[in-house]
């Protein structure tokens, strides 16, 4: 099947690829077999993903193949269309000097307006506002349609901020995330000409991980495959975990109907995991109403039973992973780079990570603090954009007064009231810094000299290596300095993370084949967190399910399986969350190769306070057959656990059970008018299921129509 997908190159393609069933081995042999076989030139053919990591296999793979640097139109979403960006940009009004914004700096952007706008940060967190933002950009909503669709407090305030939002990033010649897609896609529709420049260059277009495109990606993707038509996209829509960030699972179960001649391939045929693995997966994942039809199998043995695990609390959790890797480790001789725990939220990670630093096991976390996110690095990457793009207000407010300079807010604000004013970018403002009244001579002369030095990097840009460029300018802003003169531990750790910082960029300079600034800036502001992670150093991985995506562990924990936190309680009232965290569940299962830990508890202390818990739902699907139940069997940690220990009899049998409510009868009916806490007054559609299983379909007079799990729905019959 891999072979047939492989030699298929004409006309658009489906694979849907299974867990661990050799995608990313597919797509190279199908590029390598385009330019050795098919004799195409090699930059008429685009390949795009969603992770660096992927993208450098995908790359490498290829290399193997062919023997030689294939052009690189291979790389992430982002990367690809920010290279599009920067050569069609002024079409636009942007230089190619553009920055990119990460989410820190759209927070403090964002923030800055709400300041400027009188609105308080209390009421709506800028991040809020900034993920409302991006979920309009990502369906294609502009500010002015997206102001006559407000229903929420959060939103009219994101409505208010959003114009101006999108003034400042223009202003600053910088652009977000979302516009790395969407502006590419508003390029393409309003200049048919550079579509069709870009429709002929490419092709055969590849996509990885299709069923995680949101409705921007797809309309780029649609738009230059009209030409050729020869669209190969892979994917699996059991695999598509994130709807929260706008992707799309209908993009991959409707491509049938978008394409009727497409051809199918389904790649079925597991190499990673044991077959009680695949099939505790698999019996899982078939509950959902949402999926193509597929089964996976393997030819390797039967293997371990997934091992479930009923602890007392999260201390207990801790305790009983830490002791189930070290049985696996004087067992099977594994290292500690063989095991991953998976969690739900970045929260459980706190215990599991006290429980390893006690045991002295050797431990990294993906996804705590990114390391281009520290504040002595944040600072010096603003130094750089600075240096590239001038007009950049956010990086400028962030280092002009670091180290200190005597520049104060009221400074800044002046000088900010001078450049509105005028209508002049804030550094050409601080650049007349004499001009402006009320402020002393002092502080002028501070301004000034900061002004000089950004000017005096500016120039030397592309006059000598990039490389010169950013250690001078480290030396000369005085930032080696400050924290050689903090004796401090926290001080000594930002010198360090300055230094490998420096060491980052040396490496960027070695492995790149043009490197520059510019370059290395959109590099570092696209970087994730599994990019950063290193699979090579023997240590337990700690990582969210959502980041374990698309990687393989010998041993895999999953670990708080309990209804509220996997499933969240916030998809317990929606079918279609409820859906996608069962794929996150799958998704969790199929990371492992060997053995599968399933671990929940009977407390999890929130707020300081035990609270009792439910199994997961997950694990009552589970083929029972192949799992081995163990229940709690260690004491509990102190007295106050052993008190609520005593308790949670009582309160279980005081609370029916899920099974209880399946026989009971709907108190709804197909025709009846409800009204949601959220979204108002609406009219029930369809029912399916019963009891615990019963689903309702609303349709709002808002016109929004949604599904919901009618025994976590918050309605009321009118």
């Amino acid at each position: 099947m891999q072979q047939e997908a492989v030699q298929a190159t004409q006309g658009p393609v489906l694979i849907l690829a299974g867990a661990g069933s050799g995608k990313t081995r597919v797509l190279a042999y199908r590029i390598a077999h385009l330019v050795k076989n098919c004799m195409m030139d090699p930059a008429s053919i685009l390949a795009v993903t969603f992770t660096k990591k992927a993208a450098q296999e995908m790359r490498e793979r290829v290399i193997q193949l062919i023997g030689y640097q294939p052009p690189s139109w291979i790389g992430t979403f982002h990367s690809i269309f920010s290279k599009i960006l920067r050569i069609e940009s002024r079409i636009y009004g942007y230089t190619p000097d553009f920055v990119i914004y990460d989410a820190d700096d759209q927070n403090r952007l964002i923030k800055s307006i709400m300041e400027q706008k009188f609105i308080s940060a209390k009421a709506h967190d800028p991040r809020s506002i900034g993920s409302a933002i991006s979920r309009a950009k990502n369906d294609l909503i502009g500010p002015d349609a997206y102001a006559k669709t407000v229903k929420s407090p959060l939103e009219e305030t994101a409505a208010a901020v959003y114009p101006e939002y999108q003034r400042q990033l223009r202003e600053n010649q910088a652009f977000d995330f979302d516009d790395l897609i969407t502006v590419p896609l508003w390029i393409f529709e309003k200049y048919p000409d550079v579509l069709e420049r870009y429709r002929h260059r490419f092709e055969y277009i590849h996509v990885d991980e299709y069923q995680d495109t949101n409705r921007a990606q797809y309309g780029l993707i649609q738009s230059l495959a009209r030409f050729s038509r020869n669209l190969c996209v892979v994917g699996d829509d059991d695999q598509s975990i994130y709807r929260w960030r706008g992707a799309d699972i209908r993009n991959i179960l409707d491509f049938e109907r978008d394409f009727p001649d497409a051809r199918v391939f389904r790649l079925e045929q597991n190499y990673r995991s044991t077959q009680n693995i695949l099939k505790a997966a698999h019996s899982v994942v078939r509950n959902n109403a949402h999926r193509k039809h597929k089964e996976l199998w393997t030819r390797r043995e039967t293997g371990e039973p997934v091992e479930y695990l009923e602890m007392l609390d999260e201390r207990e959790e801790d305790y009983k992973v830490v002791e189930k890797i070290q049985e696996q480790v004087f067992r099977h001789k594994r290292a500690f780079r063989d095991f991953a725990v998976l969690y739900r939220t970045h929260a459980q990670s706190r215990a599991l990570e006290d429980g390893l630093r006690r045991s002295g096991m050797s431990y990294v976390i993906v996804g705590g603090l990114r390391f281009y996110e520290r504040k002595e690095i944040k600072d010096v990457l603003a130094y750089l954009r600075l240096i590239v793009n001038a007009a950049d207000s956010v990086s400028l407010k962030r280092v002009i007064n670091f180290p200190p300079r005597g520049i104060g807010e009221t400074t800044l604000s002046r000088i900010e009231k001078w450049a509105m004013d005028r209508r002049i970018p804030l550094f050409e403002a601080m650049k007349q810094v004499e001009q402006i009244a009320d402020i002393p001579q002092r502080i002028a002369a501070g301004v000034s000299g900061f002004c000089r030095l950004i000017q005096k990097y500016s120039d030397l840009v592309g006059k000598v290596s990039p490389g010169d460029v950013i250690h001078a300018l480290v030396e000369d802003v005085g930032l080696i300095a400050l924290y050689k003169n903090d004796t401090t531990l926290e001080g000594q750790t930002r010198l360090e993370n300055i230094r490998e910082f420096l060491s980052a960029f040396r490496d960027y300079l070695e492995e790149t084949e043009n490197p520059s600034l510019t370059g290395f800036l959109e590099e570092v502001s696209l970087v994730t967190d599994v990019d950063r992670w290193n699979d090579k150093a023997n240590a337990i991985t700690l990582m969210t399910l959502h980041s374990a995506k698309g990687l393989e562990f010998p041993v895999v924990f999953i670990t708080g399986l309990e209804e509220g936190l996997f499933p969240t309680f916030r998809s317990l009232e929606d079918a279609e969350s409820l859906e996608e965290e069962r794929r996150l569940f799958y998704v969790g299962m199929t990371r492992s190769m060997e053995k599968v830990y399933l671990l929940s508890v009977r407390m999890r202390s929130l707020y300081g306070e035990g609270n009792p818990c439910r199994p997961s739902r997950f694990l009552d699907e589970i083929d029972r057959s192949i799992v081995e139940w163990n229940k709690s069997d260690v004491p509990p940690v102190s007295r106050r656990w052993r008190q609520k220990a005593a308790s949670l009899d009582g309160y279980f049998e005081s609370h029916p059970d899920y099974e209880s409510a399946t026989q009971e009868v709907s108190p709804f009916k197909v025709g009846d008018w409800i009204r949601h806490e959220t979204f108002g007054k609406g009219r029930i559609v369809s029912i399916e299921g019963s009891g615990a299983q019963e689903k309702i379909s609303v349709h709002f007079l808002s016109g929004v129509q949604k599904k919901f799990i009618t025994q976590y729905a918050r309605f009321q019959i009118c």
